[in-house]
């Protein structure tokens, strides 16, 4: 466990305080709310420079030429291989 010490304005403090935010477990809880919704958008933005790429579709038979090559390397790697 670490411990955390910041500099907040003191009306900010006493109004999180009041509404029980300054909990170890409620900063917990918006620490990884923040996490999981940068890691959402981060997934949009890569999504959305996915479509601005502009690539042509791919077609099944290359859709399946790709799972196969990804699965074939998973089992050169896997342990006890």
């Amino acid at each position: 466990m670490t411990t955390l010490t910041i500099d907040l304005p003191e009306p900010l403090i006493k109004e999180a305080n009041d509404a029980g935010l300054l909990e170890p477990s409620a900063i917990e809880a918006l620490i990884r709310e923040g996490l999981r919704r940068r890691a959402v958008d981060g997934l949009f933005n890569a999504a959305d420079k996915l479509a601005a790429a502009n690539f042509p579709p791919m077609t099944m038979d290359e859709i399946q030429a790709e799972v196969n090559a990804v699965r074939k390397q998973r089992q050169q790697h896997a342990p006890g291989t």
